[in-house]
C-alpha cells in the first residue's frame, strides 16, 4: 500500500464505485471528493479544504485515471468542500460547476469563509492563501445541467442538479450515469451524511431540507448508490430515512 506522494498511494486512498467512478474520504473533516473519469477528462466532485489537499487530489486522480480534471462540480460553499479548486487550474479548458448564486455568496463570503476554516483547525497561512485564490464558479447550475465529458454523445453521461436549498442554500447534486449495468451514482454533497447526524449550521434551511432530499432520490432512484458529504455509501432507503428525520427534527410535514 503506498502513501501520499508514492506510486500506487491514489489505489489506496480511492474507492472504486464503478467503472470510472471513485471517491475518496479526506483526513481531518472526512469530506467526500468524486471522480467521474470520461475518454478524455474527468470531472471532480469537491476540492478539499486548501490547496494543498487539492493538489493531492489532482495528483491522485490523475494517476488513477491517466487524465487531466477538466470539471468540477462544488456541491455547497462549506470551505472543506471548496478552497482547494485553485489547485485545478492548470488545466487551460477547466470548468467550475456550482448551484446559482454561488459565485455571489462566495464573493461576499470569502473573508468569513477563511475565518471558518482557521476556526476548525485549518492552519491560518493555508486558509489565507486558498481565501486570496479562491475560485468562483462560472457554470452555475438551474435545474438540471447535461455534462458529456467526452462532447461526442458516447461518453461519460453526467447530470448536475440544483435540488437544494436545505443544507445550505445552494446545493448541487452530481449523478454518474450508470453504464454497462453498473448502477447510477449520485454524489450528494452535505444533503446527506451518513457518518454523523446532518449538521445544520446557520446557513441551512430546515425547512427545506426534506424537499431537497425529496428531489435527490427523485434524481437518483430506488436502484442508485448515494455518497454522503461525509460517510459511507448509503442507499436509497437510508437516504429516505434520514429525510423523514429531518422532518421529524425540523417539525416540517
Amino acid at each position: 500500500m503506498g502513501t501520499q506522494g508514492e506510486p500506487g498511494a491514489a489505489e489506496a486512498h480511492w474507492e472504486r464505485l464503478a467503472p470510472g467512478v471513485a471517491r475518496r474520504r479526506m483526513p481531518g473533516w472526512d469530506e467526500t471528493i468524486g471522480a467521474i473519469a470520461g475518454r478524455t477528462g474527468v470531472l471532480v466532485v469537491d476540492t478539499g479544504a486548501t490547496l494543498r489537499a487539492g493538489a493531492e487530489i489532482r495528483r491522485e486522480v490523475t494517476e488513477l485515471f491517466g487524465l487531466p480534471v477538466t470539471h468540477v462540480a462544488l456541491t455547497h460553499p462549506h470551505f472543506d468542500h471548496v478552497l482547494g479548486t485553485a489547485a485545478f487550474l492548470g488545466f487551460s479548458g477547466l470548468k467550475v460547476y456550482g448551484a446559482v448564486g454561488l459565485d455571489e455568496l462566495m464573493q461576499r463570503e470569502r473573508e468569513a469563509m477563511r475565518r471558518t476554516a482557521e476556526r476548525h483547525g485549518v492552519d491560518p497561512e493555508e486558509a489565507a492563501e486558498a481565501a486570496d485564490l479562491l475560485v468562483l464558479p462560472h457554470h452555475l447550475v438551474s435545474g438540471e445541467v447535461a455534462v458529456d465529458l467526452d462532447g461526442d454523445g458516447d461518453g461519460q453521461q453526467v447530470l448536475l442538479a440544483n435540488v437544494g436549498p436545505g443544507h445550505t442554500a445552494h446545493d448541487l447534486a452530481v449523478l454518474a450515469v450508470g453504464r454497462d449495468g453498473a448502477p447510477d451514482i449520485v454524489f450528494c454533497g452535505d444533503l446527506v451524511e451518513e457518518s454523523g447526524e446532518p449538521q445544520a449550521g446557520s446557513d441551512a434551511l430546515p425547512h427545506a431540507w426534506p424537499a431537497a432530499l425529496d428531489r435527490l432520490l427523485a434524481l437518483g432512484g430506488e436502484d442508485a448508490l448515494y455518497v454522503p458529504g461525509h460517510g459511507a455509501v448509503v442507499d436509497a432507503g437510508f437516504v429516505r430515512r434520514q429525510r423523514d428525520e429531518l422532518a421529524a427534527r425540523f417539525g416540517v410535514a
